[in-house]
């Protein structure tokens, strides 16, 4: 993924919010680059996080996680389970995005605890300690969501903060924010998130956003290359066509 962003590429994934690592395979097998693996607000456990990476390892395509919370806790845990890269929620200041880096990287302070044993250190059978550190490091996607009215006031602010590899503007949560719950259409919503993909853009980094069929070509347009459809979207946009068919 990291790759297709430094070419200018988009990387389409598809967000799953209930267990399936056979679900995860399909994906994979349809053409997906990636995978979204919901903690927030999926039904997912950290046993389920850890088939459903295996499944996308098997088969080729990058796991992300999106934590319960941005807590350091909620983070890590994901990350031991071997996903690749994590879609921290609820980031609404500088400060907040610092922690979330801190908790994915590790380094000094109160960031990720190394521990050895886990999955992405191969069980403790891979590269030494130090090695696997670095390329963790070097490797690990961090994408912060900006889906509050404090988030866009603080997106200049936010932008400053090394190691964030994409800033993810929520529709739904900061229409919320906003006073206009599931309308991101809404003028004010609207302009808030033109302005900050702006704001993104001009400080050459990386902006995602969700997309459906229909509105993917617009999105893609607004310059995101970070892009996730929703598994129900696709499998009613199949539902639908095989239905109309009789």
């Amino acid at each position: 993924m990291k790759a297709l962003f430094a070419a200018g590429k988009p990387a389409l994934g598809c967000s799953l919010m209930f267990p399936s690592a056979p679900i995860v395979e399909m994906l994979g097998h349809a053409g997906f680059d990636w995978v979204l693996l919901d903690c927030e607000h999926g039904s997912l456990s950290m046993a389920d996080v850890e088939l459903m990476c295996m499944a996308a390892d098997a088969v080729g395509i990058t796991a992300i996680g999106r934590p319960r919370s941005n807590a350091a806790a909620d983070i890590q845990q994901i990350l031991d389970r071997g996903v690749a890269g994590v879609q921290i929620p609820h980031i609404n200041t500088a400060e907040d995005a610092r922690r979330a880096v801190a908790a994915v990287k590790f380094g000094p302070g109160a960031g990720r605890g190394l521990a050895a044993g886990t999955r992405p250190d191969r069980w403790g059978m891979g590269a030494k300690m130090p090695d696997f550190a670095a390329q963790a490091n070097a490797h690990s996607l961090v994408c912060v969501q900006l889906e509050h009215e404090e988030a866009i006031a603080n997106a200049e602010e936010i932008l400053k903060v090394p190691g964030i590899d994409v800033f993810f503007i929520g529709p739904s949560d900061l229409s919320q924010s906003m006073g206009h719950p599931g309308n991101p259409k809404a003028a004010p919503v609207a302009a808030a998130i033109e302005s900050t993909l702006a704001k993104i853009r001009a400080a050459g980094q990386t902006p995602g956003m969700p997309a459906t069929t229909e509105t993917l070509p617009e999105v893609l347009g607004s310059g995101c290359r970070y892009i996730y459809t929703h598994l129900p979207r696709v499998l009613g946009a199949g539902a639908k066509g095989f239905l109309s068919a009789r």
